[in-house]
């Protein structure tokens, strides 16, 4: 089985008014079952070849001044149910204006382009209302002088000069901008926004992009790195297991086994070469004991495997709507049996978690391993379950609600001011990375939780995962609607590279890079549906790269090669304005929507396939996919 590809979709026309028959190349969705060996397709120029065609007609074109109003466009529709692009209006004008609403006919409420009322809205013709942000998913196409959007519908606008292709551009990124921060669009605000270090992400255009290339060299230069990537690379489903209850989480180990968390309970299952696969034991959270019948109530939404993989940490959330917790289990997977419930407490007091990790990469393999790391929204800790008294009874009350073991408060801070802390994730070494509410992503080294080292200033979305390599070169971050990658490498005054957990970055900062879905597929997706869990694969030696990032949005998951993602000559960059964007990717379409996609272990890569299995969990089965080579 192979995963469906992004591409730009052909652009036919069945406009009624045209007798003439046309050559129809029809741009069908392939599903799991219809994989390319590329990850990408060229896309003709078939607008092009439409309006050659029309021309040839002689049909309502002006040789005088076709197009006065810089303001006319070509608009196109993407018909769903036939697969093709259709013309919407042969001609139509667009505009930007202020609005206190979206769905409103009315223009009582609008100002003009200088107004200062409501947010921008973007309107073509009597058809489209649209507020203009990174919901609107716009990808732009500059040899075809062309924009595809969502809006309500999957919508593609031709500009028939260079020059107001241009200045639509100009403008959108403005109104983007203060749609975003609530600022007009100058460099005095941009800088205020951004910062001085970081100024190269409101004008990419003039930003550093060595680090990115440096980077390339390197990887390619070393005599580490796991077999070439090739352009023949496909997906084949290995295995595919039905679950006891709907799967909630999945734990990936390292070594023999791998977990998911259930509603009801946890199933083992192995872990091969070509991903997980046999039925093992299988243990009910109802049994055992009263504290395992505890989390029947509230079924885990967070696992944590350590002590060489045979304990377990689950977390479960308070209730539905809030998604902390005041404590954990801890599941002893040789038993079979939770041993111990634990409580977050901080002198004397009961706290809360809203996120907890591992210490670094590897730890979960250390058999010794009794610490982990815990994330609020104002608090950064580590936690250790060993009693400083030999035994696990240091209560932090007398009252029965705080009657069982509280986990020691062994390192951290609690931030005074509203961090709004919403993820985190470790390095090989042990640094942290944190994701904010506010789109900011805090670097903070492994000596110290109390001042981040370096802070990336947010792109108006919150993120709401974040990952890092082994290395702690590269981070992704998760948002609903795309994931930003940034390169944490810098050169310090004396000439030696180094990552921003060590350090301050200065001004010598990369712009990031976007990771999205075309919009055709972004609205196959689901309106509703987001973005969440990016991951890259999974290494954790020295030395290794990881060749893959995977990310879940509704019924799909997506693979972007991360070698690609790097390449600054990639064709997806050419001639783009502002961030660069990387629309070329797999898709991997399941039958349910997916709790998670994760790449195993690199020890599970075999000699046939550049990338460790990748597994794929729904609420009712765990499929394992190979990146083979295809024949």
């Amino acid at each position: 089985m192979g995963g469906a590809h992004s591409r730009d979709e052909l652009l036919d026309s069945s406009d009624s008014e045209y007798e003439e028959s046309e050559n129809e190349n029809e741009a069908s969705y392939e599903d799991a079952n219809e994989g390319s060996s590329e990850g990408r397709v060229k896309t003709p120029s078939s607008i092009d070849d439409v309006d050659a065609k029309l021309k040839a007609l002689k049909l309502k074109y002006s040789s005088k001044n076709p197009n006065p109003n810089p303001n006319n466009v070509k608009l196109y529709l993407h018909n769903s149910a036939e697969s093709k692009w259709v013309i919407y209006e042969k001609l139509t004008t667009y505009s930007f204006v202020k609005s206190c609403s979206v769905e409103g006919e009315s223009d009582e409420d609008e100002e003009d382009e200088d107004g200062e009322k409501g947010f921008w809205v973007l309107k073509v013709g009597s058809k489209i209302r649209s507020k203009v942000g990174a919901e609107m998913q716009l990808k732009t196409l500059v040899d075809q002088r062309r924009v595809d959007f969502i809006a309500k519908g999957v919508w593609a606008m031709r500009f028939f000069t260079e020059q107001h292709y241009e200045a639509f551009l100009v403008r959108y990124q403005n109104c983007t901008f203060e749609n975003t921060y609530g600022f007009e669009a100058i460099d005095e605000n941009k800088l205020k926004v951004y910062g001085k270090d970081f100024i190269g992400w409101a004008n990419p255009e003039a930003a550093d992009d060595s680090m990115w290339e440096d980077a390339d060299d390197s990887f390619s230069k070393s005599p580490a790195s796991a077999t070439p990537v090739r352009a023949s690379q496909d997906l084949t489903e290995e295995f595919e297991e039905a679950a006891n209850g709907g799967i909630q989480s999945l734990a990936l180990g390292a070594l023999e086994n791998s977990f998911l968390v259930g509603e009801n309970g946890i199933q083992v299952v192995k872990n091969f070469a070509h991903g997980i696969h046999g039925k093992g034991a299988f243990v009910n959270f109802g049994g055992g004991s009263a504290s395992a019948s505890k989390m029947v109530q509230s079924t885990p939404k967070k696992t944590l495997l350590m002590k060489a993989e045979t304990s377990m940490l689950l977390m479960s959330p308070l209730n539905e709507s809030k998604l902390r917790s005041t404590g954990l289990h801890q599941f002893d997977i040789e038993t079979g049996k939770v041993v111990t419930e634990w409580k977050f407490g901080k002198d004397g007091t009961e706290i809360t978690m809203r996120d907890i990790t591992n210490d670094s990469k590897s730890s979960q393999l250390d058999p010794s391993g009794s610490t982990f790391l815990g994330l609020d929204d104002n608090r950064l800790c580590r936690w250790d379950m060993r009693d400083r008294h030999g035994i696990v009874q240091d209560l932090a009350g007398s009252n029965s609600n705080m009657s069982t073991p509280v986990l020691n408060w062994d390192q951290g801070h609690q931030f005074s001011r509203g961090t709004n802390f919403q993820c985190f994730a470790t390095t090989g070494d042990g640094s942290v990375v944190v994701g904010s509410l506010d789109g900011k992503i805090r670097l903070y080294s492994i000596n110290s939780m109390r001042q981040a080292k370096t802070a990336f200033p947010g792109l108006g979305s919150p993120v709401t995962h974040v990952d890092v390599t082994f290395d702690g070169k590269w981070i992704v971050g998760t948002t609903d609607t795309y994931l930003v990658v940034i390169c944490t490498l810098f050169t310090d005054k004396d000439g030696n590279s180094k990552t921003g957990f060590a350090g301050r970055m200065g001004n010598r900062i990369a712009a990031p890079r976007l990771l999205k879905l075309n919009p055709l597929d972004s609205h196959l997706a689901g309106v509703n549906n987001k973005f969440h869990s990016a991951q890259f694969s999974w290494v954790t030696e020295n030395g290794r790269q990881e060749r893959h990032i995977v990310a879940t949005v509704g019924k799909f998951s997506v693979i972007w090669n991360f070698q690609q993602v790097k390449d600054g000559s990639h064709e997806c960059y050419r001639s783009q304005q502002g961030l660069k964007s990387c629309y070329c990717y797999k898709i991997v379409l399941r039958d349910d929507s997916i709790v998670e996609s994760r790449f195993m272990h690199d020890k599970f890569a075999v000699t046939d396939s550049p990338e460790a299995p990748l597994v794929i969990a729904t609420p009712m089965k765990v499929s394992s996919f190979s990146l083979s080579n295809r024949r």
